[in-house]
């Protein structure tokens, strides 16, 4: 969506992005894989095939490794020559908490409050998350326009 997204305006989009955008879908669709497991229990085969080749813990360890990949290439992007030629600026590093916070609170929300079926319902209703999202998207603006 995101490559798509950019050559619909016709811009080149930065390699970190797109590693950005792709571990983020993957860490949600795995989250989203885990809440069926943990829901479903031994009925999940049944709902879905592909859930019998998984469990909880292997889905855990996977999640794992995304999150911090996902996070790495965030803090990459910010960093990378060509975001700070385009931005003007090398400080979008420090929006780099307000993704870690992010990331953790979705996490949070899938392991204690057994969220994960709805990804975007979960995303535009958690307030921890909104305003972590309004934060984050008001320090980069301020970063970049200052």
């Amino acid at each position: 969506r995101a490559a798509a997204g950019a050559l619909a305006i016709g811009v080149m989009i930065s390699p970190w992005l797109l590693v950005c955008s792709l571990t983020l879908a993957l860490f949600l669709a795995l989250a989203k894989r885990r809440h069926e497991i943990e829901f479903l229990k031994d009925v999940a085969s049944e709902h879905r095939a592909a859930l019998s080749q998984y469990s909880s813990y292997f889905l855990d360890q996977m999640i794992s490794v995304v999150t911090a990949v996902t996070v790495m290439a965030y803090a990459l992007y910010t960093l990378a020559p060509k975001t700070v030629a385009k931005f003007g600026t090398e400080y979008l590093v420090v929006t780099v908490p307000f993704v870690i916070y992010g990331v953790f609170r979705y996490l949070y929300l899938v392991h204690q409050k057994d969220g994960g079926a709805n990804p975007t319902r979960m995303l535009l209703t958690d307030p921890a998350i909104l305003i972590n999202t309004a934060l984050w998207l008001g320090l980069s603006a301020w970063i970049v326009y200052s």
